[in-house]
């Protein structure tokens, strides 16, 4: 197991969001995360991403109890065993594709030619090879989302979170999307957690849990 979490509690001011939430995944296993605006999505995600602290409950991701972790440490981890895909695509306009897809890995302290080579991996397998010296603006929706994508995989996360992927995507670039997770999956192995309002995305994950007022439905 991948990722185990239990009695994952949160609450903002008066406001309990999560109430004792328990979560599982395995290794290359695809987990959508659905529910209502409000009910606790991605206050989870972002919990089981380490970027938000639960105020109950325990968390291992890849057997690591993150909870006990320094900050520092806590950091390098999510650098070396997460990777994150959002709704905007949060990538840095002055550099190329490739640039960008570089930039996790060389904070984790890997070589630039090591770096370089992984990027244009990465930017093959998610059909961008003509692209690779392009900026952000001279890219698609879609074509951006790809390079988001293969960014956070350069480092080879242990997990692979998405909160809404492809929400600004159409219809034919979200099929793109949405065909690119699984290949990943069968290729790299990859573990993704996908939070979404879309059925159709939701229909292909090998499990569905839905979320009602901070709670399993």
């Amino acid at each position: 197991m991948i990722i185990a979490a239990k009695n994952i509690q949160k609450t903002f001011g008066a406001l309990p969001v999560l109430k004792g939430v328990d979560f599982c995944a395995d290794t290359a296993e695809v987990v959508a995360i659905v529910g209502a605006s409000g009910a606790g999505k991605s206050t989870l995600l972002q919990i089981l991403g380490t970027l938000l602290t639960p105020d109950a409950g325990s968390l291992k991701i890849a057997d690591t109890d993150v909870l006990r972790l320094s900050q520092k440490d806590l950091s390098a981890f999510r650098n070396r065993k997460i990777g994150f895909v959002f709704q905007a695509h949060h990538l840095l306009p002055e550099f190329t594709a490739l640039e960008n897809v570089m930039i996790p890995a060389l904070i984790g302290g890997e070589k630039p030619r090591k770096a370089r080579e992984r990027a244009e991996e990465l930017l093959c397998t998610v059909g961008l090879a003509e692209r690779l010296q392009h900026k952000p603006s001279e890219l698609s929706g879609g074509e951006q989302q790809r390079v988001a994508i293969a960014r956070a995989l350069v480092n080879a996360p242990a997990i692979l979170f998405a909160d809404e992927p492809t929400g600004n995507l159409d219809t034919r670039t979200k099929e793109e999307i949405h065909a690119l997770f699984f290949r990943l999956r069968e290729k790299l192995s990859q573990t993704i957690v996908i939070v979404t309002h879309d059925a159709g995305l939701a229909k292909l994950c090998d499990r569905t849990c839905t979320l009602q007022d901070g709670a399993w439905l």
